[in-house]
C-alpha cells in the first residue's frame, strides 16, 4: 500500500491529507493561530467550585470557563499542589526542582473537589479537550510532555508502555532503558515510535522533554493570569506527529517554511527518509494535482456513495451522529436477499470506518444497517467492524448489533468534528435565486484583468477560475487566454482550481499573496487609490520565482 502525506499551507490554516493508493483516508485541518488546542499549557485561576458536579470552573482566558473535574487532578496532585506551593509563594526564590521533592502520597480517588481546590487558587493546567460547541475546554493538572518516542510526566514515578509493542523482549529493553536515564520524580510513557530505538535517542528526547518542563515552570512564575505557557513549537509538526509513520513513501508540501520544519523534523526521527519530503512549486493548487479536492467535495457531503450504487447518509446532532446504510441499486442483484444485505453492510462498515478517522467523528454513533436474519451474518459483521476499526487511533469501544439491527459505537472526541459543506452557495446572487447571465462572466474577467494591469500595473499574477470557466477560456487556436494576454501585454496566467464555484475567482501575485479585487461595479476614487498603494507595495517587495510561461 502506497502511502502519502499532502500538506497545504494557507495563510490560515494548515491542511493535512493522508492518502493510501490515491485514496484519501484521513483530513486533518489546524488553525495557525488556533488557541486552547490540545496539549497547551495555561497558568490559571479557579473561578468557582461546583460541587455538585464535584469538579471546577477555571478561568483560562477563554469566553467560556474551562472545566477541571476531580478525577482529572490526578493522583500525584498533593506532589502537584506543593510544588505550585512553592512556585507561586515567594517569586523572589529560586525556581522549585521536582528532582529534589519529596512526592506526596497519592490523593483518594472517591475525594471531593472541595477538599483540593479553594476558589482563586493559581494552578498550572492543559488542555486536553478543545472547545466544542457551547462548551469551553476540558483541563487536567496532570501536565505532560509529548515527544516522538516518549511522554514526560511530572510528579511520577511510573513507566508505561504502548500495548502495541507486542514484543515481550522489546518491552523489557525499553523499560530497562528508560528506568536508567529518567530523571527523578518523573513517570515516563514508551510510544509505539520508540521500538528499536536506541538509548542515545531515547535519552535526547527525555532531555529535550525535561527542558521544556524546566522553561514552562520559569514561565509560569512571570506570566499574567490567565496566559499561555507552553505550545507545540509548530503547529504543523505537531500534527505531522501523529500521524506520520516510516511507512510513508512521500510528503507534499507547497510552502518553503513548512517545507524546511518538516524535512529536519523528518531527519530526525527517520534520517534515511528525509529524501521522501518534496516542495510542491506547481502552480495548480497542491490539493488539486493529487486529487484531494474532489475526494473532499465527494466524502463530506451528508450523503455518501460506495461501491455497487449501495450509499450511507450520515446525520449530525447535538448528542450524536447517526449513520443510516441503504442498499440503493443493489437491491436488483441477483443474489438473495440475505446475502446481499450482508455484502452491503460489510462495504458500508469499511466506508464507516474511512468516515469515521476522515471526519474525525467522536461521542456516540449509531449505525442502521440493513436488517440481517442469520446471527452468523450479525457476528461477522461485528467481528469485521472491530476488524477494519484497529488501526484507528482514538479510542473506541463498538457493541454488538442490537435486536433491531443497530450498531452502537463510542470513539475519543477531543476536537469538534470536521464538517466541510460540500454545497456551493452561488457567488452571483449569493443565494436569492437570481444570478447573472453567465455569458457576461468572461466580461466580468476582462474587466478585472485590465484593471490589475493597466490600472495597478501588475503583470505577473495568476488568476484561479472553475475548471469548466478554465477549459471554456482556452479552447481553441486563438483561445480568449491568448488573446487577452496579447491586449493587455501582461505575463498573468490563468489556472483551474477545483475549490472554487463556478462563478467564483481569485488572484494571487508573484510572492503568492491574494489581491482581493471586490465585486463593485464602480470603484470609487478612495478605494482605488488604496488599492495602486497596496499594488505598488507589493510591487516594490523582492520577487520570488516568476511562473514559468505556459503555451
Amino acid at each position: 500500500m502506497k502511502s502519502e502525506l499532502i500538506v497545504d499551507v494557507q495563510p490560515q490554516e494548515v491542511s493535512i491529507a493522508l492518502l493510501e493508493d490515491g485514496r484519501l483516508v484521513s483530513l486533518q485541518k489546524e488553525s495557525r493561530n488556533l488557541a486552547y488546542a490540545v496539549g497547551d499549557i495555561y497558568v490559571a485561576k479557579v473561578k468557582k467550585l461546583m460541587p455538585g458536579l464535584n469538579a471546577a470552573f477555571v478561568n483560562v482566558g477563554y469566553e467560556k470557563d474551562a472545566f477541571l473535574h476531580y478525577l482529572d487532578l490526578g493522583p500525584h496532585f498533593s506532589s502537584y499542589s506543593a510544588f505550585l506551593e512553592q512556585l507561586f509563594g515567594d517569586r523572589k526564590a529560586p525556581l522549585p526542582q521536582v528532582q529534589k521533592m519529596k512526592l506526596l502520597p497519592d490523593i483518594d480517588k472517591h475525594g471531593t473537589i472541595s477538599d483540593q481546590l479553594q476558589s482563586g487558587r493559581e494552578l498550572m493546567v492543559q488542555i486536553v479537550k478543545e472547545p466544542i460547541s457551547s462548551k469551553g475546554p476540558r483541563l487536567t493538572t496532570e501536565i505532560s510532555f509529548t515527544g516522538r518516542y516518549l511522554v514526560l510526566t511530572p510528579f511520577s514515578q511510573k513507566i508505561s508502555i504502548s500495548q502495541k509493542i507486542k514484543t515481550t523482549a522489546e518491552k523489557l529493553r525499553l523499560r530497562h532503558l528508560v528506568e536508567s536515564i529518567r530523571p527523578k520524580n518523573f513517570g515516563v510513557i514508551i510510544r509505539t515510535s520508540a521500538e528499536g530505538k536506541s538509548v542515545a535517542e531515547l535519552n535526547h528526547e527525555i532531555q529535550t522533554l525535561l527542558q521544556c518542563w524546566e522553561d514552562t515552570v520559569a514561565k509560569a512564575r512571570t506570566a499574567e493570569i490567565p496566559s499561555l505557557i507552553f505550545e507545540e513549537e509548530s503547529r504543523i509538526v505537531g500534527v505531522l506527529r501523529d500521524v506520520f509513520t516510516p511507512g510513508f513513501e512521500n510528503i507534499h508540501v507547497n510552502e518553503a517554511e513548512a517545507y524546511t520544519q518538516i524535512k529536519k523534523y523528518v531527519s530526525l526521527i527517520a534520517p534515511d527518509k528525509k529524501e521522501i519530503v518534496e516542495l510542491y512549486t506547481k502552480d495548480v493548487p497542491i490539493f488539486d494535482e493529487f486529487n484531494v479536492t474532489k475526494q473532499i467535495k465527494s466524502s463530506f457531503g451528508k450523503t455518501v456513495s460506495f461501491k455497487s450504487g449501495a450509499y450511507i447518509i450520515i446525520e449530525h446532532t447535538e448528542a450524536l451522529h447517526v449513520i443510516d446504510v441503504n442498499s440503493g441499486n443493489r437491491a436488483k442483484a441477483g443474489n438473495d436477499q440475505e446475502t446481499n444485505a450482508l455484502e452491503v453492510n460489510l462495504r458500508a462498515a469499511d466506508e464507516i470506518a474511512r468516515q469515521l478517522r476522515l471526519r474525525d467523528m467522536g461521542g456516540i454513533i449509531v449505525i442502521d444497517f440493513i436488517d440481517m436474519n442469520k446471527a452468523e451474518h450479525r457476528q461477522a459483521l461485528y467481528d469485521h467492524m472491530r476488524q477494519i476499526m484497529a488501526n484507528d487511533r482514538a479510542r473506541h469501544n463498538i457493541l454488538p448489533l442490537s435486536k433491531f439491527g443497530l450498531m452502537q459505537i463510542t470513539r475519543q472526541r477531543v476536537r469538534p468534528a470536521l464538517d466541510i459543506v460540500t454545497a456551493e452557495t452561488c457567488p452571483s446572487c449569493y443565494g436569492k435565486g437570481e444570478v447573472q447571465p453567465s455569458l457576461l462572466f468572461t466580461d466580468t474577467l476582462r474587466e478585472k484583468l485590465s484593471y490589475l494591469v493597466s490600472e495597478l500595473k501588475i503583470k505577473n499574477f495568476i488568476l484561479y477560475v472553475h475548471p469548466f470557466v478554465e477549459a471554456y477560456l482556452k479552447k481553441g487556436i486563438i483561445s480568449l487566454y491568448r488573446r487577452w494576454r496579447l491586449e493587455l501585454g501582461g505575463k498573468f496566467k490563468i489556472m483551474a482550481d477545483q475549490s472554487l464555484a463556478y462563478l467564483q475567482y481569485r488572484v494571487l501575485d508573484a510572492q503568492r499573496n491574494e489581491i482581493d479585487l471586490k465585486e463593485e461595479k464602480d470603484l470609487d476614487k478612495t478605494s482605488s487609490v488604496k488599492a495602486k498603494t497596496k499594488a505598488k507595495n507589493r510591487v516594490n517587495q523582492p520577487a520570488q520565482t516568476e511562473p514559468q510561461e505556459q503555451s
